[in-house]
């Protein structure tokens, strides 16, 4: 399928070729027949784009204050290689998109095959969408008039939250797309809008629709016309549209308001506020977000899971529909605002001058499609005339796998065949940079590839164990970071599917292959002897809206990430956990947390200690690792320095951050040329899974639990 995407590092927008997407739970595949160009916002993202590294960093400076602590921490290049990659990573345009459903995911029961939909689907002939992003079009309104469904959200939010009443005078300043369909609704609404734009071509559109209009441009002073309409009382409300960086439109929002009048922001604009503006008349001052209640909330949006009509009674969807069905009943109009109708394939004709448009609204039109959820990318590896059944497969094209591991992998010498990804756009991205041969949407034509040899899951977490039991199933030989499964009857089903393959299975524990790692374990010797490790982890906070939180999704950090270091003290050790006793911050601690003491008692006596803590400054090392040792001490900081106490003729070592992924990926390379077992033992495997989930469950208990043999 093609899709319209722009690059943050070029600044240049693309029409790519790419894998549709497949449906999953709780969404509905479309095939697009129209979509909407928001000029405004999207006009923004381009001129972003285009703009050089100065100019980008001048307009993130909170982004900027991460990078230079992430450079005191991490070193200089690999924060430049997390930033380049970052700016590396193309965008989908587009959030207007109209079309039919070809398919319906478990569980979805609103829609049905053939039903015409209004989504904030991209611009791009397939799109998959949550279902509660998605609303049925009434059958008298159109594909073109449907297009402006999203768009009229976003402004119907903003007046939801201004609460206008039948008689009352708002004003709407920024008569663009939005500030058009916000002043049409306000008058079907009941009350008196007075439209502010410098375009006079829009004012004249508003006039039409009854809209009284004020043009600074030709010398209208809009404090002063707006108080006078209003016989000096000043208006009910001001809801703002525009976008500038100029602070005068907040202020002249303020001084045209009456008293306790309301100002709602939809635009973006610039936000120095003087107090005593806002202070002598009381002014309330609110920022709407995008189409309604339910917007970035993962329950609602991906999840599916709808807020109740009696406590939430206009959410996004429900706005969507609302939209709809103005248009269909005539309250408002969307047709004289459709400037331009142009074909997917001439995208430029919009885009191209998209900086200097004078344009109102511009569709795009999609015909001649064709559905694949697999295309060639790259010819230059592994031409099927030298296919020895040793290809490779990458599953999951996230930030792990686009800055992590596929630089690690480069000049190995793996037949990549394929990556596999949900949206196709990340996957596509990564395999022409890395020259991968195909890019997928479908998990299940590679597992029924002879050629492919390994499958590399690097998907969220919660995959990780139904996509690692396929693929042994199928054969296929498997490596996946860490977790291996989020709870044991996952794990069950992994054991069961081990014992019934041929396959080897090695999870992402790379710390035991860092160079610090192996020299440690080398001078500590490889007897029986216990030995006390103690692994601080200075983790940092993330919110708690992030998915690896979601203990369905992510599994919480501690079986996430705290794993890496039970794998690592017990490679230390050269034993098995067999008992495990986890405390956390807090009075009343959850079953989740990212603050916690985790002590590990291991069968030949040596006690193993995690800090895994979120709440320490990001200036300070993020990860420490400490061996005792027959009055012997050895200190590994953040995987840079190893200093030795004790140790005769011990050398300290110092490097460049090697967390061990690459000689990881060297001997995974290997085995997958040359055969062998599994990187790290499979009962190894299982028992640092199984005191991940005895951890949980000893926070839980308050109690020493012992793990699983």
């Amino acid at each position: 399928m093609k899709q319209i995407i722009q690059s943050f590092k070029t600044g240049e927008t693309i029409l790519e070729e790419l894998p549709a997407p497949q449906v999953k739970r709780g969404h509905v595949l479309i095939q697009t027949t129209k979509s909407l160009v928001s000029l405004g916002t999207e006009r923004m993202l381009v001129e972003f784009g285009k703009s050089n590294l100065i100019s980008k960093a001048r307009q993130q400076p909170d982004k900027v204050k991460m990078v230079l602590d992430k450079i005191k921490t991490e070193g200089l290049m690999p924060t430049l290689e997390a930033v380049f990659n970052k700016l590396g990573e193309p965008l989908p345009l587009g959030y207007c998109n109209v079309g039919k459903v070809i398919e319906v995911g478990e569980g979805v029961s609103e829609f049905k095959v053939g039903d015409r939909v209004a989504s904030n689907g991209g611009h791009a002939e397939f799109v998959c969408i949550p279902k509660n992003l998605v609303a049925s079009i009434p059958d008298n309104v159109t594909d073109e008039q449907a297009a402006f469904t999203v768009i009229g959200s976003i402004g119907l939010q903003g007046i939801r939250l201004c609460e206008p009443t039948l008689g009352e005078t708002i004003v709407v300043t920024g008569l663009g797309l939005i500030g058009l369909m916000t002043a049409q609704l306000l008058k079907a609404n009941g009350c008196n809008v007075i439209g502010i734009d410098f375009d006079q071509m829009k004012l004249d559109l508003a006039k039409k629709w009854g809209i009284t209009t004020i043009n600074p441009a030709q010398g209208e002073d809009p404090v002063k016309t707006v108080m006078q309409l209003t016989d000096g009382v000043g208006a009910d409300g001001v809801i703002i549209t525009a976008s500038t960086k100029s602070n005068d439109v907040i202020s002249q929002a303020a001084q045209m308001s009456r008293k306790r009048g309301r100002i709602i922001l939809v635009g973006v604009i610039g936000l120095e506020l003087s107090r005593a503006e806002f202070y002598e008349k009381e002014l309330s001052f609110q920022v709407s977000c995008s189409y309604g209640p339910g917007r970035y909330d993962e329950d609602y949006e991906t999840k599916g899971n709808d807020y109740p009509l009696p406590f939430v009674r206009w959410t996004e969807k429900r706005n969507f529909e609302t939209i709809l069905s103005s248009i269909s009943k005539k309250y408002i109009e969307v047709d004289p605002l459709i400037t331009e109708v142009v074909e997917l394939k001439d995208y430029l004709k919009i885009y191209g001058e998209i900086g200097s448009s004078k344009s109102i609204a511009s569709l795009l039109n999609y015909s001649d499609i064709t559905y694949s959820n697999t295309i060639t990318v790259s010819q230059n590896r592994g031409n099927s005339s030298n296919k020895s059944n040793k290809g490779v497969a990458i599953v999951g094209a996230g930030n792990f796998t686009k800055m992590t591991m596929l630089p690690a992998m480069m000049n190995l010498g793996m037949d990549l065949q394929y990556i596999v990804s949900s949206g196709g756009l990340s996957g596509t991205t990564l395999a022409k940079k890395f020259q991968i041969i195909q890019s997928t949407t479908d998990y299940d034509q590679v597992l029924k590839d002879a050629n492919i040899n390994t499958v590399m899951i690097t998907t969220r977490h919660h995959l990780h164990a139904p996509m690692v039991k396929a693929a042994l199933m199928a054969g296929k030989n498997v490596f996946v970071e860490k977790p291996l499964a989020l709870n044991n009857e996952e794990l069950k089903e992994i054991i069961n599917a081990y014992n019934n393959s041929k396959a080897t299975l090695t999870v992402g524990f790379n710390r035991r292959f860092s160079p610090h790692a192996l020299k440690m374990k080398k001078a500590i010797g490889y007897g029986d002897t216990p030995i006390n490790v103690i692994a601080t982890m200075n983790a940092g906070a993330i919110p708690p809206d992030v998915w690896v939180h979601d203990l369905k999704v992510g599994g919480g950090r501690i079986i996430g990430e705290a794993c890496h270091f039970i794998d690592l003290i017990s490679y230390f050790t050269g034993s098995k956990v067999v008992s495990v006793c986890m405390n956390a911050m807090g009075i009343n601690p959850e079953e989740n947390t990212d603050n916690a003491s985790i002590l590990l008692k291991y069968e030949n006596g040596s006690n193993g200690v995690i800090n895994y803590f979120a709440n320490g400054s990001k200036a300070y090392s993020k990860e420490r690792v400490e061996i005792y040792s027959q009055e012997r001490t050895l200190v590994l900081d953040n995987w840079r320095k190893l200093k030795a106490y004790g140790f005769k003729g011990f050398k300290g070592m110092k490097s460049k951050l090697d967390k061990g992924h690459k000689s990881q990926f060297t001997l995974l390379a290997q085995q997958i040329n040359s055969g062998g077992d599994s990187l790290i033992e499979f009962e190894s495997l299982v028992n640092t899974t199984q005191a991940s989930f005895a951890a949980i469950e000893s926070l839980k208990s308050q109690s020493w639990v012992d793990v699983m043999n």
